[in-house]
């Protein structure tokens, strides 16, 4: 992971570099670009709405989603999902309907200028961060400086936070709760309202839910007596997603929930995901590829040090059939 919101909308990148198709089984990607009328080396599309729209009318296709990831060779990735009718579908949370609800303005007004100080070290360079304290540490000094106050701001007005997470009518209170939460220094008594907020209707609360959690399991690895365990199950469905965000941070959490290589999540993901998961790992675009060729490897039963070696050969395609190879053998 690298920042800890989508940095790039539709609006922001005039430039295609790589269009990404996923999600399609039965509907040929040609039919897809044709409907969508994008092409690399275009312009990105003004209306991601109407696009969505009508990629909705092809037949077999429920839904379609449009997501624009930075970069490659500083042209905007386009991420196209499809839907088709009888392909595992990934359920929202009802969404939730008080006005009242709100956050302190002192958690608002951090978490403004949290935005902007991320907003400045991707500009920088400087969007890398520390996980192993069990929350995001971003190596930008005005970022960092923020975060840290985070802590403070989750232990005293926790209650509200889960609350606002949990009924909040407003998706950006409830993503700034996700967020925020992730910092309370009693990670173990908001796991669960985070696991529920992986099925929130909004995108940007489920990734900031889902990156928290992320970065929960990277400290329960070294930190036992810390009381989390983090439930693959939701992360697991959400490789199914429509959403890239979704597909994307859940392989990357996966990831490192795997590194034992713990047998009842392979096999969850196995039983659950493992189409979605091939599919992501024979992404164009290396970056976003490799968690899912690492967690494909892992269902493979490779060892990392050939792992490694194979990802470094550009040799995807034979650890690929070596995992779909066992699931066979397993059905």
């Amino acid at each position: 992971m690298t920042i800890l919101l989508p940095v790039v909308c539709l609006a922001q990148a005039p430039t295609v570099g790589t269009i990404q198709v996923y999600g399609n089984r039965r509907v040929s990607e040609a039919e897809i670009r044709k409907k969508l009328g994008v092409r690399e080396g275009g312009a990105l599309p003004k209306s991601k709405g109407e696009l969505e729209d009508r990629l909705a009318q092809l037949d077999n296709v429920v839904s379609a989603t449009l997501f624009a990831a930075c970069c490659d060779d500083r042209k905007t990735i386009l991420y196209v999902g499809i839907e088709e009718k009888g392909s595992p579908h990934f359920d929202y949370n009802t969404e939730p309907a008080s006005e009242e609800v709100l956050l302190p303005s002192a958690v608002a007004q951090a978490y403004a200028e949290f935005l902007n100080a991320t907003a400045e070290a991707a500009r920088l360079g400087e969007a890398d961060e520390d996980l192993t304290q069990g929350h995001s540490l971003m190596r930008n000094a005005k970022a960092r400086y923020v975060q840290l106050g985070f802590v403070a701001l989750a232990d005293e007005h926790r209650e509200i936070l889960r609350k606002v997470l949990r009924q909040s009518a407003d998706p950006e209170q409830r993503a700034m709760a996700a967020y925020v939460l992730g910092y309370s220094n009693d990670k173990a008594a908001v796991q669960d309202d985070l696991q529920y907020a992986l099925r929130d209707p909004d995108d940007t609360v489920r990734a900031n839910a889902l990156r928290a959690l992320g970065a929960f399991a990277v400290y329960a690895q070294k930190h036992a007596e810390a009381g989390l365990k983090i439930s693959a199950t939701w992360l697991v469905e959400m490789l199914n997603s429509l959403v890239w965000t979704d597909r994307n941070n859940a392989a990357v959490a996966l990831v490192t929930l795997t590194e034992t290589r713990d047998s009842a999540i392979l096999d969850q993901i196995r039983d659950r995901s493992l189409a979605s998961v091939v599919e992501m790992a024979r992404w164009k675009h290396l970056p976003h590829a490799l968690p899912a060729f690492i967690l494909v490897g892992r269902l493979a039963g490779v060892q990392e040090a050939d792992l490694q070696k194979a990802w470094n050969n550009d040799q995807r395609e034979p650890i690929i059939r070596q995992a779909l190879a066992g699931s066979k053998r397993r059905g």
